[in-house]
């Protein structure tokens, strides 16, 4: 027999398994004071960042790639198609790019949905001499090794612009249908070529970009009644749904957990300065 479906009950079987995940009774710490500085690059899409961690701390998907130095070793953190915890000890700090739009797969020479929920070695990925190489020069000056990295590879590659297209389409909530008739294919052949450049198809992509607007929108104090209606949610049961499935916790959790306290120039995945309006986007 089929029971009736309880967001209620969903959230609180979804809490208790949380719980006995951290080993522990009560909420899971997570790092409320993270040292974060993020600053554009010589390459649109990509962006370097810095942070230093403070113990346990809650990763929101983000459809990017990031390689990552983390004071050892380079490696690359795959697209994440839900939240994680990551555990690390107190001070660590770490120095890294994020690839926007499918930037990342192209200049790593790896498709996306093969990193999909990992993080690997930069040196099985890469031949392990370059990969050698580039460690020894980011464990002596990780910025200007990374960025360094990052313009020539840049220089010798070709990114797919389908990724721009779609990532501005879907952080308009644009329904794929609707992406796929304006880019002239079938929203099957949409999901097969957004698989190697976000690690997902633009469904869930624009499921993702729209949680992390409400959040961002619930933290200024709106309530989520308002947020679910601003952000395009049929209700405020159905942003619950997408924070427990996205997020792993309930929007009145996940607005609770500051996000980074950014002491640099933060710039976004804009730092290009180039308006893409879904109405501006060529067909291929």
């Amino acid at each position: 027999m089929w029971r009736r479906f309880s967001p209620i009950r969903w959230a609180i079987r979804s809490a208790f398994a949380e719980i006995q995940s951290s080993g522990g009774v009560g909420p899971a710490r997570h790092d409320r004071c993270v040292t974060y500085r993020e600053q554009a690059t010589a390459v649109p899409g990509v962006v370097l960042w810095q942070r230093t961690t403070d113990g346990r701390t809650r990763i929101l998907p983000d459809g990017c790639l990031d390689l990552i130095w983390d004071g050892r070793q380079l490696f690359v953190a795959g697209p994440d198609s839900a939240a994680r915890w990551h555990d690390c000890a107190r001070g660590i700090s770490y120095v890294a790019l994020r690839f926007h739009y499918g930037v990342g797969p192209a200049l790593l020479r790896v498709p996306a949905d093969e990193l999909s929920d990992r993080s690997v070695r930069l040196d099985e990925l890469l031949p392990a001499t370059a990969a050698r190489r580039l460690a020894e020069q980011v464990a002596d000056r990780p910025v200007e090794a990374l960025t360094g990295w990052l313009t020539r590879r840049a220089a010798e590659q070709t990114v797919d612009p389908l990724g721009r297209w779609v990532h501005a389409m879907a952080s308009t909530a644009t329904p794929v249908a609707l992406m796929a008739d304006r880019l002239g294919m079938s929203a099957r052949q949409l999901h097969r070529r957004c698989l190697p450049l976000f690690g997902y198809g633009p469904r869930r992509l624009a499921g993702i970009l729209r949680l992390r607007r409400a959040l961002d929108l619930a933290r200024t104090g709106v309530p989520l009644a308002a947020v679910a209606a601003r952000c395009g949610y049929a209700d405020q049961a159905h942003l619950c749904r997408d924070a427990l499935a996205l997020g792993r916790g309930t929007p009145a959790v996940l607005r609770r957990e500051k996000r980074e306290e950014v002491d640099g120039v933060a710039v976004g995945i804009a730092d290009d300065g180039i308006p893409h309006s879904p109405e501006g986007i060529p067909r291929l």
